[in-house]
């Protein structure tokens, strides 16, 4: 159904751009010298062969985009949407972009409110999620949960990066390693006798 949207946008703004003086006999004909595919050629034809005879209900541009879409869509587009918002997730990409991915899949799914923040939920990371959801005042809109989960994981990402630097310049390597000797810099700078 993707491929369909995007074809009938794209046609739609160019005749309306382009071709909005032309018949309507013109601008179907030129919509359908874009169809292309084994199966859409064979639709193509028949439909031509409709219009010939002059028994195609097609009469203009929008409703042959009403017959494209019916006729290629997916019928259960919206069943599709809603199992495509249950599987997508974050992952180790950013929320930002998780976010904007879930925001295209939401808006056909037919999805509001509680629903929508639960699939949104679901596909954050567990930090994420569980970070938000034990906060003072835990977010209510699926608007405050996005803010807050992008806004979290960009924190999150920051001081990560941060430590790494940190932890490159530190006096002593991480972990057990201990200098030699008989005292040493502590985190603070505190000098610690062996």
């Amino acid at each position: 159904m993707e491929k369909v949207s995007a074809f009938i946008n794209a046609t739609h703004i160019y005749i309306r751009m382009k071709m909005i003086e032309e018949a309507t006999t013109t601008q179907v004909a030129w919509v359908l010298s874009y169809v292309q595919g084994e199966v859409a050629e064979t639709w193509k034809d028949n439909l031509l062969d409709k219009l010939a005879k002059e028994e195609s209900e097609v009469e203009s541009v929008e409703q042959l985009f009403t017959k494209i879409r019916n006729d290629f869509g997916e019928i259960l587009e919206e069943e599709r949407k809603i199992e495509q918002l249950r599987t997508i997730e974050q992952g180790k990409r950013t929320c930002n972009e998780y976010v904007q991915e879930f925001k295209k899949v939401a808006r056909e799914s037919g999805y509001e409110r509680r629903p929508l923040i639960e699939e949104f939920k679901g596909g954050l990371n567990r930090v994420i999620r569980r970070k938000l959801a034990e906060a003072e005042e835990p977010p209510t809109t699926i608007g405050e949960w996005q803010e807050r989960a992008v806004r979290l994981d960009r924190n999150q990402r920051q001081s990560r990066a941060e430590e790494r630097v940190l932890g490159k310049n530190a006096a002593y390597p991480r972990g057990n390693t201990q200098p030699r000797g008989g005292s040493y810099r502590g985190r603070g700078g505190q000098i610690i006798q062996r």
